[in-house]
C-alpha cells in the first residue's frame, strides 16, 4: 500500500522539539538530561513504548527484556524510543478483577500518547485485559500503533500428563473436593503448571485476545501465537519495532486499520477458535472507541456460518497453544477461513490480510482442522435472548455437555459469591443434577468489575456423585480457560434491576441453544410484582475510581465501557507554554 510520507516538521513531536522558543528550550534541555544529543531525536519520530511490565504481571516477566528488543527495533529505523509504563493488570493477582481497571488502562494509554511528544507507540500486552485496553487506548487516540502480544507461556506436565492452564486447575479442583485426588497431588499440580514467561497456554481470554489483535490487523502477521520462550518471539518485537518507524511516516493510524471488515474478520477468527466469551465484551468496546457500529446479535450471525477449526482446550479435545503454534499458527487457521474473511482489509505492516496470509499451510490437521472436519459446525459461542435476559447473553457451546442444549430445571438463587462459597458443599443443599444454578450480584456494578465467577463450582454431594456440568446462570463472566454449560454476561445484570434479581429457589429456567433463548418460566404478572418489591443494593463506594465506574460503567451487551470514553469525538492535542 503506498501512502504520502510526513515530513519532519510535520511530525507530532516537532511541536515539543523542533521550535525555537522557550518551552523547546526546556523541552530539549530535559531530553540532553536523559542522556540524548539533539542530533540522536531532532527531525526523528518519537516512539512510545507502553510497556505493561511489573514485578507482579506473572504473564509479562520476559517483557522487560522484550522492551528493550523493541527499542533496538526503533532505533534500527530512524526513530527515538521512550519506554512509558502502564498498569500491568494481573489476571488473577488483581482485585476483585482486573476487569474493573481494564477501562482504567485504556484511559491511561490513551492520555500518556496524548500528553507526551510522541509521534507513534509499541502496545506490549498479552494477559486479559491488557490486549483490549491497549488497543481502546490507542484507538481513541488514533496515533499509529503496534500491538506486541506476549505469548502462550509452555505447555505443562505432571506425572505424564499435559496440564493446561486454569482449565486443569478448575478439572482437579473438583476432582480434589470430590475426594478422586490427594493434597499431596493439587500441591504438585500448583507447582507444574505454569512454567515459562507467557500467557496462559490453553485458548483462555489472554490467547483469544491477541489471535483477535492479529486478526484486526493490530499486530505484523503470526505475531500472536510465538510462544513467549521462542528466539521467534524477541525477533518479532524487533521488527515491530522498526516497523512503527515507517508507521508513523505512513500517517498509518489504528481507525485506518480496526474498520467494520477488520471487526467481522477479528469476530470470525473468535468464532473458529472457540475463543473466550470475554472476547464479546472487549470487541465491542473496541468497537465502540473505533466508531464502528458493532451490536451483540452480530455474534450470532458471524458464529452460525463459521466452523469451529481450532482444537484447543477447553473447546478444543486435547491440544494447547504450543501445539497450535507448531501447527502453524494463527495465519494458517485463517488461511483455512479465507472465503469467509474481507482480504482486503489493510494490516498494520502496510499489507491486505489476504496478502499476509498468502502460503500459510498447517502442518497438523489434527490441531488445526480442514473445513471439511470442523470441531462443530457452527461457532464456538452464541448470543441467549429471553425475558431473563432481554439485553443478551453469552453461552460458550463448543465447551458446554450437548445434553444440556435445551433444558429445563429447577433454580437454585444464590445472592452474592459469599453465598454461594457458604453454601455449596452442604450435604443438604436442595439441588440435583438438573438444578440450575443463579448467582446475581456479579455483574459490571454488582461485582463490582464483573468478575470471572461464572463457572460456578458443582455442588460436592453431586461432585461425588460423578456430576461434572450443570446449567449455570450469572451476570458475571468467566475465565476463557472455563468450560461448561455456563450462561454468562446476562444484561442487565441483577444489581441494575434486570430480571435476574427477581428470580427465586424454585423458579423453572429453560435453556434452548437452537432457539438462542433464555427463558424464566413465571408469568408476567408475577414478574411485576417482584419487580414491585425489589430494592437496589446500597452503593458500594463513596469516593474515588469505584464511584467513577459505579458512575460510568455500561453494561456488558455495551462492552462495559466508560460512557463518556466512547466514540470518536475529537479531543484537541494540548497547547504548549
Amino acid at each position: 500500500m503506498s501512502r504520502s510520507r510526513k515530513t519532519p516538521e510535520q511530525l507530532r513531536s516537532h511541536r515539543w522539539l523542533g521550535v525555537q522558543d522557550l518551552r523547546a528550550f526546556g523541552h530539549r534541555s530535559r531530553m540532553a538530561q536523559i542522556g540524548l544529543e539533539r542530533e540522536e531525536y531532532a527531525g526523528k519520530p518519537i516512539i512510545a513504548v507502553v510497556n505493561t511490565w511489573s514485578d507482579i504481571m506473572h504473564c509479562h516477566t520476559h517483557f522487560r527484556q522484550r522492551a528493550e528488543e523493541v527499542k533496538r527495533g526503533v532505533w534500527q529505523a530512524g526513530g527515538v524510543p521512550l519506554e512509558m509504563p502502564a498498569m500491568a493488570l494481573a489476571e488473577v493477582m488483581q482485585k476483585p478483577t482486573t476487569m474493573m481497571y481494564r477501562n482504567f488502562l485504556a484511559m491511561e494509554t490513551e492520555e500518556l500518547l496524548r500528553s507526551y511528544p510522541v509521534d507513534g507507540c509499541v502496545l506490549m500486552g498479552g494477559c486479559d485485559k491488557t490486549t483490549p485496553a491497549l488497543l481502546m487506548g490507542a484507538a481513541s487516540m488514533n496515533l499509529p500503533a503496534i500491538f506486541v502480544p506476549a505469548g502462550p507461556m509452555l505447555s505443562a506436565h505432571w506425572r505424564g500428563q499435559t496440564l493446561g492452564s486454569g482449565s486443569d486447575v478448575w478439572k482437579y479442583w473438583a476432582e480434589l473436593r470430590a475426594g478422586n485426588i490427594t493434597q499431596r497431588d493439587w500441591d504438585e499440580i500448583e507447582t507444574s503448571i505454569s512454567r515459562s514467561p507467557g500467557t496462559c497456554m490453553t485458548m483462555g481470554t489472554a490467547a483469544t485476545m491477541m489471535s483477535v489483535a492479529e486478526a484486526l490487523g493490530m499486530t505484523l502477521p503470526g505475531a500472536s501465537s510465538i510462544p513467549a520462550p521462542d528466539s521467534n518471539h524477541p525477533k518479532m518485537a524487533a521488527a515491530s519495532g522498526r516497523r512503527i518507524v515507517d508507521m508513523v511516516w505512513e500517517d498509518l493510524r489504528p481507525r485506518d486499520v480496526m474498520t467494520a471488515a477488520a471487526f467481522d474478520n477479528a469476530a470470525t477468527t473468535l468464532m473458529a477458535m472457540g475463543g473466550s466469551t470475554n472476547a464479546i465484551i472487549h470487541i465491542l468496546a473496541m468497537a465502540g472507541r473505533a466508531g464502528v457500529p458493532f451490536g451483540l446479535d452480530h455474534f450470532n450471525a458471524l458464529s452460525a456460518r463459521t466452523p469451529l477449526l481450532a482444537n484447543v482446550r477447553p473447546s478444543g479435545q486435547k491440544y494447547l497453544m504450543e501445539d497450535f503454534y507448531y501447527a502453524g499458527g494463527l495465519r494458517a487457521l485463517l488461511a483455512q477461513l479465507a472465503d469467509l474473511l474481507t482480504l482486503e482489509a489493510v494490516t498494520v505492516n502496510g499489507r491486505t490480510l489476504g496478502e499476509n496470509i498468502t502460503g500459510a499451510q498447517v502442518f497438523d490437521a489434527d490441531v488445526i482442522r480442514p473445513r471439511s472436519q470442523p470441531l462443530k459446525a457452527e461457532g464456538g459461542l452464541v448470543v441467549l435472548r429471553g425475558n431473563l435476559a432481554p439485553d443478551g447473553a453469552v453461552l460458550k457451546t463448543s465447551a458446554m455437555d450437548p445434553r444440556f442444549n435445551r433444558h429445563t430445571g429447577r433454580a437454585l438463587v444464590f445472592d452474592d459469591y459469599n453465598d454461594m462459597s457458604a453454601r455449596i458443599d452442604r450435604d443438604d443443599l436442595d439441588c440435583d443434577a438438573d438444578t440450575v444454578l443463579v448467582l446475581r450480584n456479579a455483574g459490571p456494578l454488582g461485582g463490582p468489575g464483573m468478575p470471572e465467577w461464572g463457572m460456578l463450582p458443582i455442588p460436592q454431594k453431586l461432585l461425588k456423585q460423578g456430576v461434572r456440568d450443570m446449567v449455570r446462570i450469572s451476570d458475571a463472566r468467566m475465565s476463557g480457560t472455563s468450560y461448561g454449560t455456563c450462561v454468562l454476561h446476562v444484561a442487565p445484570e441483577s444489581a441494575a434491576g434486570g430480571p435476574l434479581a427477581l428470580v427465586r429457589t424454585g423458579d423453572a429456567i429453560t435453556l434452548d441453544v437452537a432457539a438462542r433463548t433464555l427463558t424464566l418460566d413465571v408469568s408476567a404478572a408475577e414478574l411485576q410484582a417482584r419487580r414491585a418489591a425489589w430494592q437496589a443494593p446500597a452503593p458500594r463506594f463513596a469516593r474515588g475510581y469505584g464511584m467513577l465506574l459505579a458512575q460510568q460503567m455500561q453494561q456488558a451487551d455495551k462492552g462495559c465501557d466508560f460512557r463518556f470514553l466512547e466514540g470518536t469525538a475529537p479531543t484537541a492535542d494540548p497547547e504548549i507554554h
